[in-house]
């Protein structure tokens, strides 16, 4: 054992498409020694454009083909080996936007039969909780005709173990008819044959598709291609080939109709419109015609392992072409499965987890893109409803019960009641609350988005709601399908009500809001169901520009330690990947902070193209010699403003081709923008350079930087008779642009970063300082007046809060703004021929190398960006000097 930890860390990787640079073996070795040493988590940074998807497939999987070989060879008879601990229960699938009661349905034993283990598929999936409590079950009703049969909407008789809400668990009682097996799956869980499970897995996982994609195509160029079996999981939307379910469109709709297919195994009525948006009812024996045929199935499966890595529309093809389904052939391949491929939700929701049969145990997991992996992680169990949509909930409640007391059992009535309190309760609280009714203008009301804080029992005492057993509540609304019932009847009055025209052209709209009203509470009752220190309620209030005041009340999860050490408690390994993930100490105390920054295996490696292509730069003072200190209180100074206008006129004479300014917030850009036209600077650095800006709408943001890429191009291939070198585009941090952009070559010749962008301390991030704060020691003072809560009259607030942290608080703060400028910085240079310089502009980020202390800003940059930093202590002159010569000598290495 000694004489193993003694070896030197692997260095060949032969699975490798291409003989790997010095950085990228240097990044699979470390990956690999951290495998070998037993796991545990890693964080591994490798800047983009180093070959970072390649080296994480190549230094975990050579790991996992070598623990395989180890296996083969005692070739083990006494037990599973040692990586093969508690193997999953049988397979289940996952959608995206598909509800956890929903997960519960399965494909009948008879479609799950023995799935061979050499090639599996490539699919895509998503999950998302915001919808994962309460959609409907067994599809949408469309307005059709009036008709006398109410019994579809009528609630099956509820048991409950005990009056009231206590702690017993009740269930819909099984009787014959409409719904009846809403369960059968389960029951016929134990008949499945288990497919043979291969060991130790693979997850990976990140944001997008696009993502997920890039990764299955790097894939395919390992030598690991041919050898190991990948599959990704994709929504019943992108991979069902059922034309009849597909026209429903919507994607709640399609899950509903294809599930309520599963349980009608026998002949089953669809509704579907014809093309004058009629409702007509078709046959279809045995549930989905795309399951109907086990040997099709299994032919579907052997043409995947045959073909290799397919996408989603290969696989679609080929399920069309063979007749058989592809979102259930591809999902049932799981367990025998290399590799699973997973978007971040179907990952890190527990009820996602289980319902893919996903087994952690002794297996490895990849995050990529991990930079943003505490926020998204602990947005998924944030919860939010609106006074608007407690109305509409209340009105169709109230509505149903009236109408149905009469035929409704004692259980169903005493829980419809309950919820009916607690939405009065709800409504009432938000009426009694006037946190915006003393603000003066519109500009301080868009400030004031988060007004009054609550811990949960604050919430629920101040209520007098505490008595109320919420995890069983939440049982009753997602196993009684009341949300479903409520809703369908409440579209088909809502549809009725209208002339037929207008009725199917609305009816979708109508059964969307109601569902997502019901979606909405079901999500906010489980989360009072969380301990009282992880999450807070919010109390805000909004006037909206038409006058109208929007109210809502909103869970927000402070911490992911609890849920994510779930993960980590099961699994091999966790791998942290990404590009910049500098600062690492704010991803660690939100989501493992019990571990100290020893027990995390850190690895971060330089840039893959050589030093002279990077030039980061220090800039604290400008042409005029004024000292830029864009901090809160100095920022909208004129002298300010105008002293980064003079600096960017004198930058766009010597940068070639695009220059990307990004500033702390939109009005901030704003603010600075409308200041240079006033003064005459804009028109001065349009005689250079067209100046364009990032939009608010997410939607606007290609034509711009089609504009602005056009523009360079232009510029880059035509003589310079005009005097136009190029671009200019006002970015702002945070938005679309600093974080998913490609700015490589011309497009990011320079990057300028205007301050340091610290974050508005709103009330739900104080919230969040004031728990990591209070980690170590006892936690911030709160209001003692029981449930009053803490009102925030604006940045002041805020900011007070912050002054009074005395560490960790305020070095969480501190190193949200550096990831932020990270990120935004991480734009530029995307391959080994790019070349680009970055300005740091605020007298903040000067230092001196020698005595700067460890909580500087220049400390929490990429490592790439750190070795090469320079800070021009000797004025502007100094910054001008070193721009000149470092685009003078890469525009000569450039080829031709």
């Amino acid at each position: 054992m000694g004489e193993e930890d003694s070896k030197p860390p692997r260095r060949d990787f032969p699975a490798f498409p291409f003989e790997p640079y010095p950085i990228q073996t240097d990044f699979m070795s470390s990956l690999y020694d951290f495998l070998d040493k037993g796991g545990g988590i890693a964080m591994l940074e490798s800047p983009t454009g180093t070959g970072k998807t390649l080296s994480l497939i190549c230094g975990a999987m050579q790991w996992v083909v070598d623990q395989r070989r180890k296996q083969r060879q005692p070739k083990p008879r006494r037990g599973p080996p040692t990586l093969n601990a508690d193997p999953g229960e049988a397979n289940h699938g996952g959608d995206d936007d598909e509800p956890q009661w929903m997960r519960d349905f399965d494909v009948t034993a008879a479609d799950k039969k023995e799935i061979p283990r050499r090639r599996n598929s490539f699919a895509l999936g998503y999950f998302d909780r915001k919808a994962s409590i309460a959609k409907p079950m067994g599809g949408k009703k469309i307005p059709v005709e009036p008709v006398d049969d109410e019994e579809e909407y009528l609630v099956e008789e509820y048991e409950s173990e005990e009056e009231g809400m206590g702690n017993g668990v009740g269930r819909p009682k099984r009787k014959g008819g409409r719904g009846s097996n809403w369960s059968s799956s389960d029951e016929e869980a134990d008949e499945e044959e288990e497919e043979e499970e291969v060991t130790p897995q693979v997850y990976f996982s990140s944001r997008t598709h696009s993502q997920l994609s890039q990764f299955v195509k790097e894939f395919k160029r390992t030598a690991f291609a041919s050898e190991l079996n990948v599959i990704c999981l994709a929504s019943r939307k992108n991979l069902c080939n059922n034309s009849e379910v597909l026209k429903l469109g919507n994607t709640n709709q399609i899950n509903e109709r294809c599930l309520e297919l599963q349980k009608n195994q026998k002949d089953a009525k669809m509704k579907v419109l014809n093309d004058k948006g009629k409702a007509r009812c078709t046959k279809i024996a045995s549930g989905c015609p795309m399951l109907r045929k086990q040997k099709l199935q299994n032919l579907f499966k052997s043409e995947v392992r045959d073909r290799g890595a397919m996408d989603i529309e290969d696989l679609v093809q080929l399920g069309s072409k063979i007749g058989s389904c592809p979102y259930y052939g591809a999902r049932n391949m799981v367990r025998s499965s290399d590799i699973v491929v997973l978007p971040y939700q179907s990952l890190l929701l527990r009820s996602a987890r289980e319902s893919l049969g996903l087994n952690l145990r002794r297996n490895i997991i990849i995050i990529d893109e991990a930079h943003n992996l505490a926020d998204s992680f602990t947005s998924m169990y944030n919860a939010k409803i609106t006074q608007m949509q407690l109305k509409q909930v209340l009105c169709n409640l109230e509505f149903y019960l009236d109408k149905f007391r009469g035929r409704l059992g004692a259980g169903n009535r005493r829980y419809i009641q309950t919820l009916i309190m607690l939405i009065r309760s709800f409504l009432q609280l938000l009426l009694q609350f006037h946190g915006i009714d003393s603000c003066r203008n519109e500009q301080e009301l868009k400030g004031k988005l988060g007004d009054t804080s609550m811990t949960i029992n604050e919430f629920l005492f101040s209520l007098n709601i505490d008595n109320i057993n919420f995890v069983k509540l939440h049982r009753y609304m997602k196993e009684s399908k009341i949300i479903y019932k409520v809703s369908g009847y409440g579209t088909k009055l809502a549809g009725l009500q209208r002339d037929s025209i207008h009725s199917d052209s609305q009816g979708n709209d109508t059964e969307g809001s109601i569902l997502s009203g019901f979606q909405a509470l079901a999500d906010i009752i489980i989360s009072l169901a969380n301990n009282d220190r992880d999450g807070r309620i919010l109390l805000s209030g909004l006037k909206l520009a038409d006058q109208r005041e929007e109210k809502y009340i909103k869970f927000v999860m402070l911490s992911g330690e609890r849920i994510f050490s779930e993960i980590l408690d099961q699994s091999y390994a966790v791998i942290l990947a990404g590009g910049t993930l500098q600062p690492i100490e704010e991803t660690r105390v939100r989501l493992f902070p019990s571990l100290s920054l020893e027990q995390v295996h850190f690895y971060t490696c330089n840039h893959i193209v050589p030093p002279e292509s990077i030039l980061p730069i220090s800039v604290p003072r400008g042409p005029s010699g004024i000292n830029f200190d864009f901090s809160y209180n100095s920022r909208s100074s004129l002298n300010m403003i105008e002293e980064l206008g003079r600096l960017l006129c004198n930058l766009v004479a010597i940068v070639p081709e695009g220059v990307v300014v990004f500033f702390s917030s939109f009005d901030y850009e704003r603010r600075v923008y409308d200041a240079w036209k006033a003064s005459g600077l804009l028109s001065k650095i349009l005689k250079k350079k067209i100046v364009y800006r990032e939009p608010r709408s997410s939607n606007d943001i290609d034509l711009v930087l089609k504009k602005y890429k056009e523009t360079i191009a232009c510029c880059d291939r035509t003589p310079k008779s005009s005097g136009i070198s190029g671009a200019v585009l006002l970015a702002v941090v945070g938005g679309k642009i600093s974080e998913g952009i490609n700015l490589s070559d011309g497009m990011g010749r320079c990057i300028i970063m205007v301050g340091l962008p610290y974050p508005s301390p709103d009330v739900e991030l104080i919230e969040r300082v004031k728990h990591i704060e209070g980690l170590g020691e006892a936690p911030l003072q709160r209001c003692s007046e029981p449930f009053s809560g803490i009102p925030y009259d604006d940045c002041k607030s805020g900011f007070e809060v912050l002054r009074s942290c005395k560490q960790r608080g305020k070095e969480y703060y501190e190193n949200l703004c550096m990831k932020a400028v990270n990120q935004s910085i991480g734009r530029a240079i995307r391959h080994i021929n790019d070349y680009a310089a970055v300005l740091l502009v605020d007298s903040r980020y000067a230092c001196n190398s020698s005595n700067r202390s460890p909580s500087h800003p220049t400390n929490k940059l990429p490592l790439w960006i750190k070795q090469r930093f320079v800070s021009a202590t000797q004025g502007y002159g100094e910054v001008h000097r070193l721009l000149h010569q470092f685009f003078q000598f890469n525009r000569k290495k450039m080829p031709k």
